[in-house]
């Protein structure tokens, strides 16, 4: 009775004032993404761009009329690649019900393996298995409701461009205030030390991601190309597009390349050709490629990435999952200024 408690009460009390306080902003983040969601976005965008808008004002351009170029050029490279993906997916739209047709036809090869997990199932106390059974389309009601899931809405999409315009306009205003909030001197050093890191690392980490998605996106092309893959332009965009999109993104990009190699050639080893060679391309550009070229300080925890990723896609969408990887970077710089490594440490097993 003499020991004092392992957890006191006001560490149980403070736990618990966090926890509601992390459930709270969840909450908000959650129910508020219509305007959260294009002003993170923005922020996150606009702090990855700075460093250009930097690099045109020191060549006399104004810091207004950089960022409304700066934005301008980035609108227009993002609906050209659009364009590129939108043109087939439009063609194809319109064969729907004769490529489901194709597509059944040459799933036939599956029917033994369905027929068999359906007799496992009806082993386990499942559905009763269907003897014969065949491989059967799923329906086409998943589309409206996936496309309204991707696509911002107008008002959304305006606020982005109205605030990212601003935030680049005036990102040197914004944080000259933030660091002059504090009054002490090394409270100030290292607010600037945390902001310009992050301008420098997001503005890296942009650069260097979009050079190698762009990389995979024209790899991705002559692969469709040279296997005679059918549009093969907006397949590499496509693989460009996706590959924002960290672990989540090539996979569906298989996906896709498997679906439309299986019903463009008549076997199924020459639709295959395409999807492995882009999972050996994948393979290279995740283990060599980005490695060396984005380098180990950048280099982020599988773990990590992957939670991000499922957090931040279950709060806002396809949106939360390319932002995933910026506020883990983010969070990290913070951590590594907020919590040195030469502080008092656990010793080591």
């Amino acid at each position: 009775m003499d020991q004092p408690p392992v957890i006191r009460r006001a560490e149980v009390v403070a736990f618990a004032l966090v926890a509601l306080l992390i459930i709270a902003l969840v909450t908000v983040l959650y129910f508020a993404k219509a305007f959260f969601l294009p002003v993170a976005t923005a922020f996150i965008v606009g702090t990855m761009l700075s460093p250009a808008a930097g690099y045109l004002e020191r060549c006399r351009v104004p810091r207004a009329v950089s960022a409304v170029l700066i934005v301008i050029a980035a609108c227009a490279g993002v609906a050209f690649i659009v364009g590129l993906i939108v043109s087939p997916v439009l063609e194809w739209s319109t064969r729907l019900p004769e490529l489901g047709a194709l597509l059944k036809e040459k799933m036939h090869m599956f029917d033994r393996p369905l027929a068999l997990w359906q007799q496992f199932q009806a082993l386990l106390g499942g559905s009763e298995a269907v003897p014969g059974a065949t491989f059967t389309m799923p329906k086409f009601e998943w589309v409206q409701p996936t496309f309204e899931f991707l696509s911002p809405t107008f008002t959304e999409l305006l606020l982005f461009i109205a605030t990212l315009i601003l935030f680049i306009a005036s990102w040197r205003d914004l944080r000259r205030a933030l660091v002059m909030t504090f009054g002490e001197h090394d409270t100030r050093l290292r607010t600037l030390k945390i902001l310009n890191e992050i301008e420098t690392s997001l503005g890296g980490y942009l650069l260097m991601v979009t050079m190698i998605n762009l990389g995979v996106g024209v790899a991705t092309g002559l692969i469709c190309a040279l296997t005679g893959m059918p549009n093969p332009a907006g397949l590499g965009a496509l693989a460009a597009i996706l590959n924002f999109f960290p672990i989540i993104g090539p996979v569906a990009t298989f996906v896709v390349l498997v679906a439309v190699g299986i019903m463009s050639f008549s076997t199924f080893s020459a639709g295959m050709m395409a999807p492995l060679a882009f999972v050996g391309l994948t393979f290279i550009e995740g283990h060599f490629v980005t490695p060396t070229i984005i380098g180990r300080r950048l280099e982020l925890n599988a773990l990590a990435v992957l939670i991000a990723l499922a957090f931040w896609t279950w709060l806002w969408g396809p949106m939360g999952g390319f932002l995933s990887s910026p506020l883990l970077i983010v969070a990290l710089i913070l951590k590594e200024h907020l919590m040195p490594e030469d502080t008092p440490q656990l010793p080591r097993e």
